[in-house]
C-alpha cells in the first residue's frame, strides 16, 4: 500500500535547522500545493531526508522554509508495521487519532536529545499531494502514525520537546566507542 506521487523536480540537499532557531517556533502558512516552488520545497525535503542517516522524516521548518510541507518514509524502519513508502503531504492536519502509547523520538533539529512523548498509534491524516493538489487521506499505525505526527508539529511550530512531559523523560544522545563492536548509539 503506496501512496502514488506525481513527479518531483530534481531536489537539493539543504542544511538542517537546529532549536533554537526561530523558524521551528513559527506556526508555517498554507502553501499552494499546485506551486512549482512548493514542488521544489518538497523535492529538496526528499533530497534532505535522503542523505541523513536514521531520519524518517522532515519539515519544511527543519530545512529553514515557511510553510506546511514535509515527507515521511519509514519503508526501512525495523519499527514500521504499516508503510506506505514515501509520503510527501502540503497542508496536512490530524482528522483521526486514538490509542495513544508513549514512545522515544528523536528530531534532526535537536540532534542531541531524545525524549519519550506519548502520540497516537493509530492516525488518519489528509492533506494535498505537491503539484498536482490532489487530497489524500492517509491512514496508518505504529512508527508511522508517529512519523506523521511527528512532522505534523513540525509544521504547526512544535519540537518533540513540546510533547515530553517532565524533564525525567529526555535524555541526551551519545555515542559510545568500543574497537570491537564499532559505534553504536543509545536512546
Amino acid at each position: 500500500m503506496t501512496l502514488t506521487l506525481p513527479v518531483l523536480p530534481r531536489g537539493r540537499v539543504r542544511d538542517v535547522v537546529r532549536a533554537p532557531d526561530p523558524v521551528l517556533a513559527e506556526h508555517g502558512p498554507p502553501l499552494d500545493p499546485a506551486d512549482p516552488e512548493v514542488g521544489q520545497l518538497c523535492a529538496d525535503l526528499v533530497a534532505t531526508m535522503r542523505v541523513s542517516p536514521g531520519c524518517v522524516g522532515l519539515a519544511a521548518p527543519q530545512i529553514g522554509a515557511r510553510g506546511q510541507a514535509f515527507c515521511v518514509d519509514v519503508s526501512h524502519h525495523p519499527k514500521a508495521r504499516t508503510q506506505h513508502g514515501l509520503i510527501v503531504l502540503v497542508n496536512a492536519e490530524v482528522a483521526a487519532a486514538s490509542r495513544y502509547e508513549k514512545g522515544r523520538e528523536g528530531c534532526m533539529s535537536v540532534p542531541d536529545l531524545t525524549g519519550d512523548v506519548k502520540r497516537a498509534t493509530r492516525l488518519t491524516v489528509t492533506g494535498a499531494l505537491p503539484l498536482t493538489g490532489e487530497a489524500v487521506t492517509i491512514t496508518t499505525d505504529a512508527f508511522e502514525a508517529r512519523a506523521l505526527q511527528h512532522e505534523v508539529d513540525h509544521c504547526a511550530g512544535l519540537l518533540f520537546l513540546d510533547r515530553v512531559t517532565g524533564a525525567h523523560a529526555i535524555f541526551s544522545r551519545k555515542v559510545y566507542l568500543d574497537p570491537s563492536e564499532g559505534a553504536r548509539g543509545r536512546a
